[in-house]
């Protein structure tokens, strides 16, 4: 078999374990189909998410559901105010041994799981934010100058209220940056509202099967790496990131009027992995533009930051990423050019 029969087949392979674990969270979760396809490609590639929406839309539910469906470590830490990163991380505490010795042992905090939900994450003060921060980027903690690795595969999930924020704490664009993607959960239709309701109120009660382990999905989150992302591919993520700079060279307008902050390289390696993830669901090994297109918004919404200008015409990051998106050419201005000139030698000397 030759290595390209063998990444197709490895390829069809990926599809039908993601179809599964998807049809598992289907039993429980009505709808929301573009969320539920976030979160999984966050957690295939090694990535956290973001969710954003008002109560009740099923944020948490997707996430016990995603929890019960792989045999991973499950922890719930609900995030207020008072809450400390003791709470989170872990603490030494003092105990006796049988002959009366006192003496320190470290208790592990609920961070040291495998899928970790932090909901509500915006109520918590920033230092309690920041506690965050090392386990989200190295997937480990350090406590009393001891270093603690965290399992694998690792994935925070954390979930925030875009209304009440009286006694809110927004996130830092420097824990921002280390989502990998940042999800708007939306209202449910009339039909999946119909749905739920059949579903939750005749006393039935659906638990979805175990579908997929640990060691499957570091497997899957090796493969997503192995697709290949062509040059030209390479350099239209690159100019996508570099549009969303004010005043930089790829620089369009309605970025040098609306925004204030583009996103980092962080960015660009988000869509890489992303856009990666979407050609293997679609049966191919290669990225092409339609699948960099269709996780801009993701992956970019919460990497930009809007001025006052934006804020001051009710402008939102997903207005000005969409125009970046259909403005932006899939081939740089210089290549055109350089294409004209060859075809035409005789008109570029005159």
């Amino acid at each position: 078999m030759s290595t390209a029969e063998a990444m197709q087949q490895r390829a069809e392979e990926f599809v039908r374990r993601y179809q599964a674990v998807r049809d598992q969270i289907g039993r429980v979760i009505v709808g929301h189909d573009e969320i539920v396809h976030g979160v999984l490609t966050c957690l295939f590639v090694g990535g956290h998410c973001l969710l954003e929406g008002v109560p009740g839309l099923g944020k948490t539910l997707l996430v016990r559901t995603l929890a019960k469906t792989l045999d991973l470590d499950f922890s719930r830490i609900q995030f207020t105010p008072d809450l400390m990163p003791a709470d989170i991380l872990g603490t030494n505490m003092v105990m006796e041994s049988p002959d009366g010795k006192r003496f320190f042992e470290f208790q592990k905090g609920p961070i040291f799981t495998q899928i970790c939900l932090a909901d509500e994450i915006n109520r918590a003060t920033p230092k309690t934010q920041s506690a965050m921060l090392e386990t989200m980027q190295e997937g480990s903690i350090t406590v009393a100058g001891q270093h603690y690795v965290l399992k694998k595969p690792f994935f925070v999930m954390a979930t925030q209220n875009p209304i009440e924020q009286e006694g809110t704490y927004p996130l830092p664009e420097a824990q921002l940056d280390r989502f990998f993607f940042k999800l708007v959960v939306g209202y449910s239709t009339r039909q999946e509202l119909a749905t739920i309701i059949d579903r939750t109120t005749r006393g039935e009660t659906i638990e979805p099967a175990k579908v997929m382990d640990g060691e499957e999905i570091l497997k899957w989150q090796k493969l997503i790496r192995e697709v290949i992302l062509a040059k030209h591919l390479q350099d239209y993520i690159v100019r996508l990131t570099l549009a969303t700079h004010p005043e930089g060279p790829f620089a369009l307008p309605c970025t040098n009027q609306y925004l204030r902050w583009g996103a980092s390289p962080r960015g660009a390696q988000t869509l890489a992995l992303a856009a990666k993830v979407r050609a293997l669901l679609e049966g191919r090994y290669n990225v092409s533009f339609e699948d960099v297109r269709r996780v801009y918004l993701p992956a970019m919404r919460h990497r930009v930051i809007l001025n006052f200008e934006a804020q001051a015409e009710g402008i939102d990051t997903d207005q000005v990423l969409l125009e970046i998106l259909q403005k932006l050419p899939e081939k740089p201005a210089d290549e055109k050019t350089a294409a004209v000139t060859t075809a035409t030698p005789q008109a570029a000397k005159r």
